[in-house]
């Protein structure tokens, strides 16, 4: 079956993104990812936003019906559109198939709001990052490897933040005996 742009119609072509296989339209440069693509891409992209996922089928009661004629290409359904966890970035989802459309652009945005969430979350919510990190080594979704790597990338982001925000403490630390 040929997937279609939801946008140009145009036939969409496979290429690797970001060591993810994903469909992409020549024509308008929007990407189709299917279930989990989009985690894996964005992975990918920068290791220190892996234990950062968003799920966007938590809350279906946030789902508004496209309007207009954007189907998924998978599917042939209508689109739903959802925020991205709680940006203003506006993401089109198959309810079917989890796939997700994304328009030029839309990619990097995600990056950029998960980058700052990142941070804000290592920096206030550090204890709750950490402890939903540890429980997700026993309950996935990912696998105990994946997840694992999930909790060492909290404990070092936790590293970072401390040794930029108290650098006479890290100091004094770094100089002790062992």
């Amino acid at each position: 079956m040929t997937k279609l742009c939801p946008d140009c119609k145009q036939k969409l072509e496979p290429i690797i993104f970001y060591k993810t296989e994903v469909d992409y339209c020549p024509k308008c440069l929007g990407i189709f990812f299917e279930e989990d693509e989009l985690r894996q891409a964005k992975d990918a992209k920068d290791r220190n936003l892996s234990w950062l996922d968003i799920d966007l089928w938590e809350d279906e009661g946030h789902f508004e019906l496209s309007p207009g004629p954007r189907l998924c290409p998978v599917c042939r359904m209508p689109f739903y559109q959802t925020h991205y966890g709680d940006s203003d970035i506006m993401v089109d989802i198959c309810n079917l198939c989890h796939g997700i459309w994304l328009d030029r652009g839309e990619f990097k945005k995600i990056v950029n709001y998960l980058k700052e969430k990142a941070d804000w979350e290592a920096v206030h919510n550090y204890g709750k990052s950490l402890f939903e990190e540890f429980r997700e080594i026993f309950t996935g979704p990912e696998t105990i490897r994946e997840e694992v790597s999930d909790f060492l990338v909290v404990l070092k982001l936790l590293l970072y933040k401390f040794s930029s925000k108290h650098p006479f403490l890290t100091g004094f630390i770094s100089k002790m005996p062992k």
